[in-house]
Formats: C-alpha cells, structure tokens, sequence
C-alpha cells in the first residue's frame, strides 16, 4: 500500500486538533480504573471515539487502533493513537500530557502528530518533510556531555514485569546520578519524546516500547534528528523492549550506561518475537 505523507499528516492534524480542543474545553468528570495503578478518563473516551471516528470518515482503507478501544494491530499500515497520554498527569493538574497519533507500516512510524495543549505546543514529522513545532522546524540539542544532560526516565512499570523493569530503573537512576546533569520523570512519553526532538530535553530513556505510547513521538525525535534506538544501539522500531531517544552527541554515552543497567536481564538483548 502507497500513501501520500504529506495528505496523511495533514489529516493526521487535523485529527489530533480535535483533541485538542476537547482538552481545551472539557474537564475530567469521570475516572476509570483500568488495571494496577492504571486509570483513563472520560476525557480520554471521548477523544479517541471522535479521532477514530474521524479517520475512519478521512481515511476508510486504513486500520485504526487506540489506547481505549482497541483494534487491529497486525495490519500493514494503522493509525495508532493515544487520546490522552500522561492521563495521571491530566487528573492530577499536572500540565504535562498530549494527544498522540501515528501512522505506522507495522515495524516502524511513517509520520506523527502530537498536542501538548497545556503547553501551547504542536509537533508534526514525517520524512521528507521534516519536524516541525508549531510550524517552526526544530532540532536535537547539541549537548554531548552526561554532566550537560536533562535526561528523562519514564514511570516507574505496574503490573506482572514491575519487578524486573523497576529493578533495571532503579539501577538506570543509580547509575546516572553521579554524572548527569539532571534527572526527570514526567509522566509522559509523548512529552519526553517532543521535548528531545525540540532540544528542550537532552535524552529520554522508557522501559517500555507500545506503540500508543511511542509512535508519534519516535517518528517526530527522528525526523529531527535525534538517535533513536533500544538499549542494545539497534535502531528503534515496534519490536524493541525500550525506547531510547538521544541528542546525537549523548548516543554513546546513554547506551553505556544501560549496557550496565540491564546486565543480565532481558532489557540487554531488548528484542522481541512481535509488534507490541
């Protein structure tokens, strides 16, 4: 299947303006328990219903699966959305969450879009077309040392893998604290992802690779310029275990450290048999 990029990411624009706007507008009136420490929102329902709705309307013989709903995620070419990604933070008044969408081959993103509503910010890539911020291109930072570095760490894992993946952050964070020059966890891969692409951020590092979650952002850090790989250095795509997004000049230097962080767990090898 051939698709014109440049019409699916302006469709994928106008698709995540609707979410938006509901941001915008709309307060959270209702909580939803989703699994251990895991909630979604009236909010998130409301967003991915009109997004899917509203590519399914635009783009019929393309598959669409979002965080909520579900859908088919074999397909060679899908939509992939998350509707509110860094929910925790919405609920809590923490301005730090987005609307991510992706258009994805099945392996790797062919574009993403994502809103940063409480920031004001929208980021948009593709290649051939570049990454943009709000209609600015943008870029990686030039920073090339760890003692230079804004790093992020993504949360903390709930769930059946808690222990290992935790265990392996926790040694991640044991590990840079004597040499970065600063440590975060925000609460969002879509944020951690736009802020590295637009240099805000110097690195991102998530022990955890689903496509809701990554797509858009990897499409955007990458069409910047970032490094994108996982923890082993092969470049990143649906079957890895993690996501490292980097400024060019910290590549190295980041993957040293996790080569030291997972020894001896399945996070070292970071491949697995299928698409998340």
């Amino acid at each position: 299947m051939t698709v014109d990029l440049a019409v699916m990411l302006n469709i994928a624009r106008e698709a995540v303006h609707l979410g938006t706007r509901r941001l915008k507008t709309q307060a959270v009136q209702q909580v939803i328990a989703k699994g251990d420490r895991d909630m979604a929102t009236d909010i998130d329902h409301t967003i991915e219903r009109e997004i899917l709705a509203f590519l399914a309307e635009r783009t019929p013989g393309i598959d669409r699966f979002g965080e909520e709903s579900g859908g088919n995620l074999a397909t060679p070419h899908r939509w992939v959305l998350d509707p509110v990604d860094g929910t925790l933070n919405l609920v809590h008044g923490l301005p730090l969450y987005g609307v991510s969408l992706a258009l994805t081959d099945g392996i790797r993103p062919l574009l993403g879009v994502i809103s940063l509503p409480a920031l004001d910010h929208t980021y948009w890539a593709a290649p051939g077309i570049g990454a943009w911020r709000d209609g600015n291109p943008i870029a990686p930072s030039t920073v090339n040392r760890l003692s230079e570095a804004m790093i992020t760490i993504g949360d903390y894992g709930t769930g059946d893998d808690a222990p290992e993946r935790n265990a392996v952050a926790i040694a991640l964070h044991t590990a840079l604290a004597p040499v970065a020059g600063k440590v975060r966890m925000l609460g969002s891969a879509a944020v951690d992802l736009a802020l590295v692409a637009d240099g805000t951020l110097d690195a991102s590092i998530t022990l955890g690779n689903r496509d809701w979650d990554m797509a858009a952002g990897v499409a955007i850090a990458r069409a910047a310029g970032a490094a994108v790989t996982d923890t082993a250095g092969s470049p990143h795509d649906s079957r890895s275990l993690t996501t490292i997004a980097t400024a060019p000049g910290l590549t190295g230097a980041i993957l040293h450290i996790l080569a030291t962080a997972t020894t001896g767990t399945r996070y070292a090898s970071d491949r697995r048999a299928a698409s998340c």
